[in-house]
């Protein structure tokens, strides 16, 4: 069922696809710098983020490369929860500077350590490298900690193509002795790369993410005649063992289907999971903060409460 937007966002949505119709107009083709600029200039409705306590630039040392990465706390000398937070993007965009506030946001709310994650990305660094460096974070986190107290509740969280990145972890490290997701968090997260389910029809013009742009974006990051369905996390192997699971949808989101799915899938093996949805919201709220403030000041008080538990 194709979703009935907000009123809050009626005008930011007419005049994106004013400006999506001119595009198309005038045969703008998509690239990785025009897309990068594209999400870079929604840093204007972010906000600032809370002032922390502690807030430190640092780096994950690979044999290969650096992982840069930010690291947050509201607590120093506090034994916390840390939560790895993987930031959205289409696997092509977003950063950690874009995402501060949202980090920060998530640190207060939750009363956690956030280390914020700068995973490569596609095309230059196509699929698995953004995978492998999260993994790397996710297997190496604590050597960023030593300035804090911290204890040993992980969290994995990410919104969109950071919730891809989340449920991919979490399929993959099943069984794995070193590694334990405690709680996972994922915002509107894209987990079939198929795109099969309804609601990419459904939703997949007039809404800001539109459905060529999803398959643009994939095509991008999968360079190498991987199997979408074999890299979907809503395919990937699962199990009773996985994350307990927060997973916000919105109703205006081709992807909004896929994050039900993935919900149901995982309830059906035992695993707990806690579904919300925002009805009239579009796919990347979270970055209109200043559109949709009591959407988004409700979706950190669901985080800071599912964190707590």
């Amino acid at each position: 069922m194709r979703g009935i937007i907000s009123e809050k966002l009626q005008h930011f949505i007419e005049q994106a696809n004013i400006a999506a119709q001119q595009a198309k107009a005038d045969n703008v083709q998509l690239t990785p710098s025009l897309v990068r600029e594209n999400i870079e200039k929604l840093a204007v409705f972010i906000g600032q983020g809370p002032v922390l306590a502690y807030a430190k630039e640092s780096a994950l040392i690979t044999p290969t490369h650096h992982i840069g990465v930010r690291v947050y706390s509201p607590a120093p000398e506090q034994a916390l929860p840390v939560v790895l937070h993987y930031h959205g993007g289409g696997h092509m965009c977003g950063n950690i500077a874009l995402y501060d506030a949202i980090s920060r946001k998530i640190a207060k709310a939750g009363h956690c350590i956030v280390i914020a994650v700068e995973y490569r990305l596609a095309p230059e660094f196509p699929y698995p490298a953004g995978i492998d460096d999260c993994q790397y974070a996710l297997t190496h986190y604590r050597e960023l900690l030593s300035d804090l107290n911290f204890n040993e509740q992980l969290i994995i969280a990410g919104d969109s193509g950071g919730g891809a990145i989340c449920t991919t972890l979490a399929s993959n490290n099943i069984g794995n002795p070193n590694v334990s997701i405690d709680k996972q968090i994922l915002i509107y997260p894209s987990v079939d790369y198929t795109m099969s389910c309804d609601s990419i029809e459904e939703n997949g013009q007039g809404f800001l993410l539109e459905q060529s742009k999803i398959s643009w974006y994939f095509s991008q990051y999968f360079q190498h005649d991987e199997s979408y369905r074999a890299v979907s996390p809503l395919f990937m192997p699962m199990a009773a063992s996985m994350p307990e699971t927060l997973i916000f949808t919105a109703g205006c989101d081709p992807l909004r289907d896929e994050g039900i799915a993935y919900g149901q899938a995982l309830s059906l093996l035992g695993v707990n999971v806690k579904q919300h949805s925002f009805d009239g919201m579009i796919h990347a709220y979270m970055l209109l903060d200043s559109l949709v403030a009591q959407e988004c000041e409700q979706t950190y008080q669901i985080i800071g409460e599912f964190i707590a538990l």
